[in-house]
């Protein structure tokens, strides 16, 4: 990664994110610029890092081998549109982290011929417990892509896909998946509150709760289904929660929900691209 000068088109917290990542990995803090219109955004970045920031975003992708877009999806087709002439004759790997933009949207506002991976990075991201879904173009070298995952996993898991549809998937799983645990965590708190325990003891119970499970099951050999039967006692506590969720369904629940959050991913993908 040494060799190798990464420009950010935006300096937002998943580029902040990334950037700290890189550096903790080892990036030299030469080899990372980035370009954002906010001034106050610049001097933060500067403080943070000590990178080199750009107001002109033509400036700041001037030599560099691969550009991060990190701009909000709304206004990604004008960004992309305005590097377009820069990047004529030069190949760059460009990485998108924008959601519901698709590469054949994005491949033509920069007017074609770049090589470009899209990505759907999750908000974990910001501590270093992402999970990202990748998926490269036809004309991304091995190289590009070895790349893409070295940057992507300073904060995380990554994992690729090789039909661009399924990044869909991805954001119904991992890209929205966080809101899903924070919202089992808010509901576990309000019936432990319920159940008499004090604000503080509910909240930590959970949290804790929480992460001791999800590094059970990160750790472990067997699948969450193994995982939730050995915890379960034949006539105890545990067994008869559990069965007042089956009866509401919570699977069911989950599948509807997932799906419901892949179809509006395609949805914001029709109306992001439509010129």
């Amino acid at each position: 990664m040494d060799t190798f000068t990464i420009t950010f088109i935006g300096g937002g917290n998943m580029a902040r994110s990334l950037i700290g990542g890189l550096i903790a990995d080892g990036t030299p803090v030469e080899r990372i610029r980035v370009s954002d219109p906010s001034a106050e955004q610049r001097s933060q970045l500067q403080g943070l890092f000590g990178i080199a920031t750009f107001a002109d975003n033509h400036d700041a992708i001037a030599g560099a081998d691969v550009i991060v877009l990190a701009v909000k999806p709304q206004i990604m087709q004008a960004v992309a549109t305005g590097l377009a002439p820069a990047l004529s004759g030069v190949k760059p790997l460009l990485l998108s982290i924008a959601a519901g933009i698709r590469s054949t949207d994005l491949h033509r506002w920069l007017g074609g011929h770049v090589a470009l991976v899209r990505t759907m990075p999750n908000t974990p991201a910001l501590v270093r417990s992402g999970a990202t879904g990748l998926f490269a173009r036809k004309d991304v070298s091995r190289e590009q892509r070895d790349l893409a995952e070295t940057i992507l996993r300073a904060v995380g898991l990554t994992l690729w896909v090789d039909n661009e549809d399924l990044i869909d998937s991805v954001t119904a799983v991992s890209g929205s998946g966080p809101a899903y645990f924070f919202l089992i965590m808010e509901a576990m708190e309000e019936a432990a509150i319920q159940l008499g325990l004090d604000e503080e003891s509910a909240r930590l119970l959970t949290l804790e709760t929480a992460l001791g499970a999800a590094r059970m099951a990160l750790e472990s050999d067997v699948g969450p289904a193994t995982l939730r039967q050995r915890v379960t006692s034949p006539g105890g506590t545990t067994e008869r929660a559990i069965g007042e969720m089956q009866e509401a369904d919570i699977k069911g629940i989950f599948a509807k929900a997932l799906t419901a959050a892949r179809d509006r991913s395609r949805e914001l993908s029709d109306l992001l691209g439509s010129d």
